[in-house]
């Protein structure tokens, strides 16, 4: 058997270790010079196209924020509109570079899809919109009720759990598309829609003819945690999307805005100078520029202000932070130490 040197086994593995680094998604994204973002059809607050065709909400801000990461410039993204059956196809195929549009993170999404689910930016839960005629306060009075449902979605599964669960008889109206399942339940042809709440919550605001006549009825039927997904095989790029949004994060945390960034490039806080670049190395280790984190701050803001802004209380949505609250203030949001 031949007795490989220990210096000539190191040089291998650092070589290995250097190959995977330079990973193939990371690069193209270089090369064409955007962002290819997997993006939702329509929905108000997290992903939608103005009269304009400018795009605005809460996943949006992700793609505009790794691109401010990678390049320096949160305008250079494409939206590639997907709906639910399309989504995770149109990334495993390369069509698009992430997936930023309402998926839940899931055991089998992610280890039987080859996909990677980065972090989550936004903490749901499947819920119920009924309009206030039909009389019921709780989802447990739904028995014999006609419910829309989006099919190729966990949304699908979790309903005939629920109804199993509680020995309801809910009679499933399934609709292909999200947008066609809204106009439906609308229109009467269901006593109720599922979705998750967020969802719910757009359609109530954006699409009802007056959203003081509807409910969002209590329950919470499943967990929902909404994540960016990317396709596995590229370390470096799993890392540079996942960062991205914990440096969204580290900003509200610290009390860096939009607004007083620059302000901030001051701070002897050596957590808010390794997070704006005063202090070298970060940026580098993710394979850009030491202003990364700046960049997205400056161009996109953090997500505290991407939240308010979207989907918060200065929105037509009007959600609570709830869970997605930082941890210092009783939620789930919790970003990574940048050091």
């Amino acid at each position: 058997m031949k007795v490989i040197p220990p210096i000539f086994a190191a040089a291998c593995v650092l070589a290995s270790s250097a190959a995977a680094f330079a990973g193939q998604t990371f690069d193209t994204v270089k090369s064409h010079g955007y962002v290819n973002c997997g993006a939702h059809t329509g929905l108000g607050g997290f992903g939608a196209p103005d009269q304009k065709g400018n795009w605005a909400g809460l996943d949006v801000d992700v793609c505009r924020a790794v691109a401010a990461s990678m390049f320096g410039d949160a305008s250079k993204v494409r939206f590639v509109p997907l709906s639910a059956q399309q989504r995770l196809p149109a990334l495993q195929s390369g069509e698009v570079d992430l997936l930023s549009r309402n998926t839940t993170w899931t055991l089998t999404r992610e280890a039987a899809n080859g996909l990677l689910f980065t972090s989550v930016d936004f903490y749901d839960g499947q819920g119920f919109l009924v309009s206030k005629k039909l009389g019921v306060k709780s989802a447990k009075e739904l028995n014999g009720a006609t419910v829309c449902v989006q099919t190729g979605t966990t949304t699908e599964l979790n309903l005939a759990d629920f109804a199993r669960a509680n020995k309801l008889d809910l009679k499933p109206v399934t609709i292909e598309s999200f947008e066609e399942a809204a106009s439906a339940f609308i229109s009467g042809r269901c006593d109720a829609m599922t979705s998750d709440t967020s969802q719910l919550a757009a359609i109530r605001a954006n699409q009802t003819p007056n959203p003081d006549d509807y409910d969002i009825l209590p329950e919470l039927i499943s967990k929902e945690p909404l994540s960016t997904a990317v396709r596995q095989g590229d370390d470096q790029w799993f890392d540079l999307v996942k960062w991205t949004f914990y440096a969204m994060l580290e900003a509200e945390e610290r009390g860096v805005t939009s607004q007083n960034v620059d302000a901030m490039l001051k701070s002897p806080d050596p957590n808010i100078q390794r997070l704006l670049g005063v202090v070298p190395g970060m940026g580098k280790s993710l394979g850009v520029d030491d202003k990364w984190a700046y960049n997205i701050i400056k161009q996109v803001g953090n997500y505290g202000e991407s939240f308010e802004r979207n989907v918060g209380k200065g929105s037509k949505l009007k959600l609570d932070r709830g869970l997605n609250a930082l941890w210092t203030k009783g939620g789930l949001m919790y970003g990574m130490p940048i050091r």
